[in-house]
């Protein structure tokens, strides 16, 4: 037994290409999902697995994937080039991470094993060209791979072997319901399939149902985050919202928080608002706005990788309201609109070497709490979350405290040690940033966004940023015609 808690990639046996890729992505050692699921997967059980963000359920299903399609093509007769693995994810960008991440791990085996990415809708054509040459691997959206199958440039009944569902609790919260139930229709009676999840609410046992056969279910003893020793966490009771401004001028402008941070708000108005404040103290930052197109979206996920930005303002109450059963997303929290319904912004996205989270705003469930805390601290890294609350969100508050702490335990938001008498000098000033930062102000640079998309992107739908140009005149507010905009 204890050998078996020891297991390492090298005793898993898997394909020698396998192993030097992750030696050169530099795991040492499995984590606990990948410890678990790996072997049994290997074994061809079907999984149900729950691990939290940031625990490798990617490479925990990538690697056993990629292993039985190398094994098949090694040991058995020789088979007709098909698409054999099918992997869906919620949004276009965890599309795109499930892709590099397969890659990654088929380095050493790209000519054997090819993976393609369909969740992208306005590559269609070239999509077409793509699997017509029959990939080994499919990753994409249910709405994509549902349109591929019926448009026949997708065939799965007589090849699929392996479907892998990841961020399952998900899956129906985007609304994709009925397309998940009309794709199942396209597959095989037979096949392995794994739903990999943070969490199993219902939505998941109903997944559970629909593709799952006799499975495995691993509910991983572990904390939901990494414990202190690695993740610490406070919390600091402002006593009005100026008191919120003050106190994250205070931290940034005076270094009290070091290394790349994510600053979390509750509406899109909310970032612009934040970013326009901090520009007056000569603080970079930007906002990662859904309304924008997915190339923008990730290239400022990739300028912040990179280090060209420490701080990135971003929104989850598009994606982790509440769940739309049997329809897309429309709009979001106050009339924020998620343009497109299949882009995530906070939860799943790979943002590098995050130190800091700062929840500015309260998230609005203990769920959110979580997945925004998840995008620090991963892997072996440190990482610190500061949650900033008013006294009206105390009760709020609690019921956070009781989903990390449980019943009986120590409380795992520590108070804060700062005293706001200290920076009380600096209050003048920020009262006065906060007033210039207007209605007028945020929607100005809201607008001017989306006119340097119009000049900079090649690819750009020139649809979806009018209705970007249209959500700023909804409330009452007019929005000028594009004709009569200053370009």
């Amino acid at each position: 037994m204890e050998d078996q808690e020891a297991l390492g990639f090298e005793h898993m046996g898997l394909d020698p290409r396998l192993l030097q890729a992750v030696a050169d992505l530099g795991w040492s050692r499995p984590t606990l999902i990948q410890e678990k699921a790996i072997p049994l997967a290997l074994e061809g059980k079907d999984l149900l697995a729950r691990a939290r963000t940031g625990s490798g359920k990617t490479a925990a299903y990538a690697i056993p994937m990629l292993q039985l399609l190398l094994h098949k093509k090694a040991t058995g007769p020789v088979m007709e080039q098909a698409v054999r693995g099918l992997v869906l994810v919620p949004t276009k960008e965890l599309a795109r991470q499930a892709q590099s991440m397969i890659q990654q791990l088929a380095a050493y085996c790209a000519r054997d094993v090819r993976v393609a990415n369909v969740s992208a809708a306005e590559d269609s054509a070239s999509q077409r060209a793509v699997l017509m040459e029959k990939p080994d691997v499919v990753v994409g959206t249910p709405s994509r791979i549902l349109n591929h199958l019926q448009q026949d440039s997708l065939k799965l009944r007589d090849s699929l072997e392996l479907l892998v569902i990841d961020e399952a609790d998900l899956l129906f919260s985007f609304g994709f319901e009925d397309e998940l139930k009309s794709l199942l229709c396209y597959l095989p009676r037979i096949y392995q399939a794994f739903l990999m999840s943070a969490t199993f609410n219902d939505d998941v046992q109903a997944l559970k149902e629909l593709v799952l056969h006799n499975p495995v279910t691993l509910k991983l003893h572990e904390s939901q985050l990494p414990g202190p020793e690695q993740l610490q966490q406070f919390q600091v009771i402002c006593e009005t919202e100026e008191d919120k401004f003050l106190l994250l001028y205070a931290l940034l402008k005076l270094s009290l928080i070091r290394g790349k941070a994510l600053l979390f708000v509750n509406t899109l108005e909310r970032g612009y608002r934040l970013r326009l404040f901090l520009e007056q103290f000569s603080i970079p930052s930007c906002v990662l706005n859904g309304e924008l197109p997915l190339r923008s979206r990730c290239h400022i996920i990739s300028q912040f990788n990179q280090g060209f930005y420490d701080c990135v303002i971003a929104t989850d109450a598009e994606i982790l309201g509440p769940p739309v059963k049997g329809k897309r997303r429309g709009r979001g929290a106050k009339g924020d609109n998620a343009s497109d319904p299949e882009s995530g912004v906070a939860r799943g996205i790979d943002f590098h070497h995050v130190s800091a989270v700062l929840n500015f705003d309260l998230p609005p469930t203990p769920e959110a709490y979580v997945h925004r805390a998840g995008r620090t601290a991963r892997a072996n890294n440190p990482g610190i979350v500061l949650t900033f609350v008013l006294p009206t969100e105390r009760s709020c508050l609690g019921k956070i405290e009781a989903l990390l702490s449980g019943e009986g335990e120590a409380p795992i938001l520590l108070p804060y040690q700062f005293q706001m008498e200290e920076i009380e000098s600096f209050r003048y000033r920020c009262r006065d940033a906060m007033r210039s930062v207007t209605k007028q102000a945020i929607r100005e640079a809201r607008l001017k966004e989306i006119k340097e998309e119009l000049l900079h992107s090649e690819k750009l739908k020139f649809l979806l940023l009018f209705v970007a140009l249209y959500n700023l005149g909804r409330n009452g507010e007019s929005c000028p015609p594009l004709g009569r905009l200053s370009w």
